[in-house]
């Protein structure tokens, strides 16, 4: 959570007087997120790694807003996806978040006081794009684990939703979209024509952490100009 939308949020919501907590696994980026924000509180572990994952969130508790950021994207042809990318992006994307929210929202529950999670999805949960199979495939399963966390933890007054941005140039936007005529591919499928930009996905997050929002539950927010209308 500590570059691109991830830092971003963490610093408005910092700015906001939470008491935020990042979690990444690159101590790196940590550094440069507390340098820029002494206030932030650096939390190194690799998510992939269960019970270290574990042990970390337990240390933090408790926790009132959660917002499950972290992924990463193996891009290559259906064909020639590897069990290694698949493991990588499942691991990271989907089986992190299950873990993470699970320790979470149990102290939420036990301590009655009702919470918010958001989870970071992607248009790419909904709309197929070419050699991101794998990616999709997390997504679209980030999607509907959001839904059943929704229907489970609403009855204990914690919301659950998703924002489902399109390209943002991220490093891991530049990943798969830094090439000028793939990229002009894509922004012509977006009605508004253009890629969107980091803030444009940080405010409808803290929309969804806010009390502003407090009958949407188990939404998925596209952030895509439009693209998924077409």
């Amino acid at each position: 959570m500590c570059t691109g939308i991830g830092k971003e949020l963490a610093l408005r919501l910092s700015k906001y007087k939470g008491q935020v907590f990042a979690i990444s696994k690159t101590k790196k980026n940590l550094d440069t997120l507390v340098t820029t924000d002494p206030k932030i509180q650096p939390i190194c572990v690799d998510l992939r790694d269960w019970n270290a994952t574990r042990k970390a969130v337990q240390s933090i508790l408790p926790i009132d807003l959660l917002v499950n950021n972290a992924a990463v994207a193996c891009l290559s042809p259906f064909l020639d996806a590897t069990p290694e990318e698949f493991d990588l992006t499942f691991n990271v994307n989907v089986k992190a978040v299950l873990n993470v929210s699970q320790i979470v929202a149990k102290n939420m529950i036990e301590r009655k006081s009702g919470g918010n999670i958001v989870n970071i999805s992607s248009q790419a949960g909904q709309a197929a794009l070419k050699d991101h199979a794998v990616y999709c495939a997390s997504k679209g399963a980030l999607d509907m684990l959001s839904k059943a966390m929704a229907l489970e933890l609403g009855p204990h007054n914690i919301r659950v939703n998703n924002v489902g941005p399109t390209v943002v140039m991220t490093e891991m936007g530049k990943l798969g979209w830094s090439d000028p005529k793939k990229a002009q591919t894509m922004i012509d499928k977006i009605p508004l024509g253009r890629f969107a930009e980091v803030d444009e996905v940080v405010d409808p997050v803290i929309y969804l952490l806010s009390d502003r929002s407090s009958m949407i539950n188990g939404a998925c927010l596209p952030i895509d100009g439009g693209f998924l209308a077409g």
